[in-house]
């Protein structure tokens, strides 16, 4: 039979066991009542996937393309515009219930080139003196649209009911329309063309042609001359 000196180091053990064992059930519980704010931010990081899903996307694996278009747009100046406007609806005397008033800072590009794909047959002519003799097409401007992310609504101060949520909707075609026109009236069409010039100019002599001469290009074709027959008129006596 086993001596009560080894069954009382035996109890002992057992019992040191069970108490570590305790403590370290109890190691959590006593973390969370010692730093009830970590328990927290815990809690609140375990449930953040459920409150705050990430979105899953999954893209159709079928592609339709509609159209596939050759695009030959010599792209020759490009500006970036900044205005501001001012738009406003329902002023007056009751501008405290109805109006709306607004200032949008709008910020734009417009590019401009030449459409080569307008060049004709028989638009260039070589010479025997190998010179190039080209009718360019006129400039055009290709896009003139709003940068989304730096434009803005600056200041807005809106009556009791005057709300209108269309107001800055206009406010944006407003300032599309006002960065074309200043673009235009800077002359993009003109540096578009002399910079399309320069670069095909540089191009066709690279070919080991002498010169390139650009001529105006007539927009329609001339009208037919018509003979004409003149009668005499005799003066009455």
């Amino acid at each position: 039979m086993p001596s009560r000196s080894g069954f009382s180091t035996l109890l002992v053990v057992l019992l040191l066991i069970a108490l570590i064992g305790l403590l370290l059930w109890l190691a959590p519980q006593i973390e969370r009542w010692l730093h009830p704010g970590q328990a927290a931010r815990s809690l609140e990081g375990q449930l953040q996937p459920y409150l705050n899903p990430t979105p899953t996307i999954r893209p159709d694996p079928a592609t339709i393309v509609r159209q596939v278009q050759n695009l030959s747009r010599l792209e020759t100046a490009a500006y970036t515009i900044e205005k501001v406007i001012t738009a406003a609806s329902g002023q007056g005397g009751l501008a405290f219930l109805f109006g709306d008033r607004l200032i949008f800072v709008a910020h734009g590009r417009v590019i401009a080139g030449v459409d080569l794909s307008l060049v004709r047959e028989g638009d260039i002519v070589v010479t025997d003196d190998d010179r190039v003799v080209m009718a360019l097409p006129a400039a055009e401007v290709f896009v003139a649209t709003l940068d989304n992310e730096q434009s803005y609504v600056y200041d807005r101060e809106t009556g009791l009911f005057g709300m209108n949520p269309e107001l800055e909707t206009a406010a944006r075609q407003a300032a599309e329309q006002e960065i074309l026109d200043a673009a235009l009236e800077d002359g993009i069409l003109e540096l578009a063309e002399a910079n399309a010039r320069a670069y095909l100019r540089q191009l066709i002599i690279s070919f080991g042609f002498q010169d390139v001469i650009f001529v105006p290009r007539p927009l329609t074709p001339a009208p037919l001359a018509l003979p004409v027959t003149v009668v005499p008129v005799t003066p009455t006596p």
